[in-house]
């Protein structure tokens, strides 16, 4: 069962979708997933949902504020990705789903992938309320990724464009813009990846915008979840990692793994960034994270009243 939902988050209202397992009687545990940079629900989202559907876990899904269904909050520009609120929206999700009548609101898990893994680390290492959390192909450090993905010979001059783009914004002028993805890897973007522009480009004509505020960029560069790992226990963390993934380095994902305290389990995909959400990749992350919610929710002695 698939149900259209919205709630308010502090003057934005989101917009997803509801999964209440069709053979659930009395209340059910809840994973309360997002999707990462610039990204909207339907890039396979639901697809995770009906695995942990299937396996008896209702899901709270959504868009971030100002993308794709969701609202930006009155006075913000849609398409601006701002991680902190991306946090606190988690949050505001997992309050509505404790508010669900078919949802035990003591069994609540997090699960995340690239951007809104790093996401699902922070929220679960500051707010207990959620019992186990999954994040998949994670950011790990903002500004090393920022170090990696722009020229070091194009800092100068994204620096001068953020500085630029503030002013303006004092003047009461747009923000500026900044494609997500460009076919030509050479040429300015947020995300300048061969993978990237083949992933994303798929969704021209949806939901999906390849834009984002330049402002989301100097956004990302000072985010780092990573330091947030260390502090999730004793939350159970599942991390699911490609190796191989050159837009959020995979190794800086096994080492910040090491820096994280048990329980906690690793998890290693084939192949690069976006093959955790086709194919072989798909059947490997999304079972790695059903059997983790099952196992600390569904197994879980339900919260008594």
């Amino acid at each position: 069962m698939r149900e259209d939902i919205e709630f308010g988050a502090e003057g934005a209202t989101l917009r997803g979708w509801f999964y209440r397992p069709d053979a659930a009687s009395g209340e059910v545990p809840c994973v309360v997933m997002a999707h990462g940079f610039s990204a909207t629900k339907e890039m396979h989202l639901d697809d995770y949902a009906e695995v942990f559907c299937a396996a008896g876990l209702a899901c709270v899904v959504y868009d971030n504020r100002g993308f794709g269904g969701s609202d930006a909050a009155p006075g913000k520009p849609r398409q601006e990705i701002d991680p902190w609120e991306q946090v606190r929206d988690y949050q505001h999700a997992v309050t509505y789903a404790q508010s669900r009548p078919e949802v035990d609101a003591g069994r609540i898990g997090v699960w995340g992938s690239s951007y809104s893994a790093a996401h699902s680390y922070v929220v679960a290492a500051i707010d207990r309320r959620v019992t186990p959390v999954c994040g998949q192909v994670p950011l790990i450090s903002g500004r090393r990724n920022f170090e990696t993905l722009v020229r070091v010979d194009f800092w100068q001059a994204t620096w001068d464009m953020l500085a630029g783009d503030r002013q303006a914004r004092a003047r009461g002028e747009d923000p500026a813009m900044l494609p997500v993805v460009d076919a030509d890897p050479t040429a300015q973007s947020a995300l300048p990846t061969p993978d990237s522009y083949e992933f994303f480009s798929a969704y021209e004509g949806t939901a999906w915008r390849n834009e984002v505020t330049l402002r989301s960029l100097e956004l990302f560069q000072g985010y780092e979840p990573g330091e947030y790992l260390k502090r999730i226990a004793p939350t159970p963390l599942l991390m699911v990692v490609a190796p191989n993934d050159r837009l959020t380095p995979g190794e800086w994902a096994c080492e910040a793994y090491g820096t994280a305290a048990h329980p906690k389990r690793l998890v290693l995909l084939p192949g690069g960034h976006f093959d955790a959400y086709t194919g072989e990749g798909f059947e490997i992350s999304s079972s790695a994270a059903r059997d983790w919610f099952v196992q600390h929710l569904l197994q879980r002695a339900p919260a008594l009243a």
